[in-house]
């Protein structure tokens, strides 16, 4: 019989990914030689014959022309004020403030750097202290890095496509940055994850960097490969052209490195580790759960037949952890993309969304509802009473979040609903582009500045509301996956992760899903996803940290049975989807392939290994090699289809032989749990 060999062959690192003593010294010089004045040519320097030098060159790493000049010329002339304070055990914050004594800018870097990770982060704020309009501040990178290459091998460039609605979003790829080149990326339309993702890993000499630009809206980012052994690493808002009014301050893009050694596989589970660590929410204080849940889908909802589908769920005897109530809950002509009027529709709801919050609440579901505040539609209240307040006027158009009146109105009204109407989960969506409204909205002297004062605004809305309500978090939805940027998922997580499982139920969707879960889990460890109740090859094709499918059980037509074993399964599996996540086989859509997965917990040793062989593939099995298992350790290994087939192996057979998989299906899937003998 033959084999399909897993393509993607790596050393098994026995260690795991817990960061080693070399990349936090790699961190911590780059620390300390960072946040001065920038030499000129650092590269041409000799370093002491006792300390190399580092790959990653010394200076502020972000830089901007001021009044047509150079920052890197400018700061060595500005007065440089420095301080640092412990946040914590695990983090230093470290900041830098310049200011020019001529016009009173001050330009000011707040620096994090984590030390139980390699990783550094920073913003930069731009303050006119001074009496008098600024002269024009422009070309703003707040990452702006230098890596001086040590080997003959050539940088290579890790990074994903964003999210299209299609089936290859969140596709990997990786290239070559040959010299004498440029490689630019940019998300289309201001939201910053379309199309592009802006999160990137530059290997070279062993190791690497990761480069994270976390900004909600409308960011770019270059590499620059010059005729020699170097590479920049440039980022940032892309269009930043303006003056600064007395007393005026704005920010930049928040900007984030991780520092790594050896296996580019291991450095993205290490940016998993620091994303669950340190960035994943954690309403009163917990890390934001797993969950099955439920959805109607109805774009004209209403309460009895919401409660009526909660109650076919549990009368099959399947326990939900949340309720969705989705767009269209609201006044409007007909139609759910008339927003604006945010208020409950009582023809529909007679007793408010609460009488579903409570029957929810009965049955221990968490209740989950849709919002969308920016989007402003011509005839909803917003466009008629505030027209002053929507880019866009009384048409409708973009709800303006630096506008502090308009600010102010929305945290009130969602506030006064998350309250009134029992809401656990804010889901909030955004189903239009808006940098057309902030670039028509900016003079010729102040360009960029209406983004920056309406994502400030965006990011303080969310930080208010999760204030006032310590157990609420927060869902980003914009068409889908197409916020998913590291400031947002710092207040939210994305339980659907792409609209394209709504356009397209086929087959196809199937490997879109799979493809979804291979290419995102490197980089966002928690997301969502649904599907229709069809198969179990489709429905194990979603199992996500967010998972649920879309039907009615009341309909006596679909197969329940295999409902309730699907959504026992994910139940078994879905305590290891925030482990290190290990791709098995190569990223592939085609139809003639397997795609398969490790999700590992080294520190209780156990995992998931999901593997599906595609409808036109003529191979029946698979030898996988699975990663980070101990050696000298057994595993038990089950076969959720066949739970009491158990078999043991030894942790080096698993990862230097592999795991041997059957399936004689086309398609096929197999859903196989490990756990360390004791």
């Amino acid at each position: 019989m033959p084999l399909l060999m897993a393509a993607l062959i790596i050393v098994p690192v026995a260690s795991g990914v817990a960061p080693t003593p070399e990349e936090t010294n790699v961190a911590d010089q780059w620390v300390a030689a960072g946040f001065k004045a920038r030499p000129e040519t650092p590269a041409t320097q000799p370093a002491p014959a006792t300390e190399p030098r580092s790959p990653y060159l010394a200076g502020p790493p972000f830089s901007f022309k001021y009044d047509g000049r150079s920052s890197i010329e400018l700061l060595k002339e500005w007065r440089l004020e420095q301080s640092s304070r412990e946040r914590g055990a695990s983090q230093t914050e470290r900041t830098c403030s310049w200011t020019d004594p001529r016009t009173g800018l001050q330009v000011r870097c707040v620096a994090v750097q984590y030390h139980d990770f390699p990783v550094v982060e920073w913003t930069v704020y731009f303050k006119n202290t001074g009496t008098n309009d600024t002269p024009i501040l422009a070309d703003i990178q707040s990452l702006d890095l230098q890596i001086q290459r040590r080997s003959n091998a050539e940088f290579v460039l890790h990074y994903h496509t964003g999210d299209n609605c299609t089936a290859d979003s969140y596709q990997p790829h990786q290239m070559p940055l040959a010299t004498n080149s440029t490689r630019r990326f940019v998300p289309a339309g201001g939201r910053p994850t379309t199309g592009a993702f802006p999160y990137f890993n530059v290997e070279h000499d062993g190791g690497g960097l990761i480069c994270v630009i976390g900004w909600p809206g409308q960011w770019a980012a270059q590499f620059v490969r010059d005729g020699g052994a170097s590479l920049r690493v440039m980022g940032g808002q892309e269009l930043t052209r303006f003056k600064l009014l007395p007393g005026e301050e704005v920010r930049s893009p928040l900007s984030a490195v991780l520092f790594w050694k050896g296996d580019w596989i291991r450095s993205q589970n290490l940016w998993r580790r620091w994303m669950i660590a340190h960035n994943l929410p954690r309403p009163n204080g917990k890390v934001v759960p797993t969950h099955y849940a439920g959805c109607s889908g109805n774009p004209q909802p209403r309460a009895e037949e919401e409660i009526g589908q909660i109650d076919g769920w549990l009368k099959e005897g399947i326990k939900l952890d949340y309720w969705f109530i989705d767009a269209g809950w609201y006044p409007g002509r007909g139609d759910w993309v008339n927003v604006g009027t945010w208020e409950v529709d009582t023809t529909r709801f007679p007793h408010g969304l609460r009488e579903v919050a409570d029957h929810c609440h009965a049955r221990g579901i968490k209740f989950i509802v849709w919002f969308e505040p920016e989007r402003v539609t011509g005839g909803s209240w917003l466009a008629e009473q505030h027209p002053e307040w929507v880019l866009g006027g009384k048409n409708g158009g973009l709800l303006n979040l630096g506008n502090r009146d308009a600010w102010q109105w929305v945290v009130e009204r969602v506030d006064r609903l998350l309250t009134s109407q029992g809401i656990d989960v804010y889901r909030q969506d955004f189903n239009m582009d808006p940098l057309p409204h902030w670039r028509a909205n900016d003079s010729p002297d102040r360009q960029g500045i209406t983004e920056i004062k309406h994502l400030t605004g965006y990011l303080a809305f969310w930080d208010e509301l999760l204030r006032r309500h310590p157990a609420l978090y927060i869902d980003t939805c914009a068409s889908g996956g197409r916020r998913n940027d590291l400031e947002t998922l710092r207040r939210a997580v994305p339980l659907l992760r792409s609209d394209y499982p709504i356009t397209d139920f086929t087959a196809g969707c199937a490997n879109g899903q799979q493809g979804h879960t291979h290419g995102m889990s490197q980089w966002i460890p928690y997301h969502g996803t649904g599907a229709p109740l069809s198969d179990a090859y489709t429905m194990r094709s979603c199992f996500a940290p967010a998972y649920r499918l879309g039907w009615d059980p009341r309909n006596q037509n679909i197969n329940h049975a295999l409902l309730r074993t699907t959504v026992a399964q994910f139940r078994l599996v879905e305590k290891y989807l925030l482990g290190d996540f290990y791709p098995l086989t190569p990223y592939s859509l085609g139809e003639d392939t397997w795609l398969a997965w490790q999700f590992d917990q080294p520190e209780s040793g156990e995992g998931v290994v999901q593997a599906f062989r595609r409808q036109k593939s003529f191979y029946e099995s698979a030898r996988l090699k699975l990663r980070g298992l101990q050696s000298s350790a057994r595993y038990a290994v089950v076969n959720l289809d066949r739970p009491a087939d158990r078999q043991e192996y030894a942790g080096s057979e698993l990862m230097e032989k592999g795991l041997l998989i059957e399936l004689p299906t086309q398609p096929g899937s197999a859903v196989i749990t490990y756990r360390k003998a004791e």
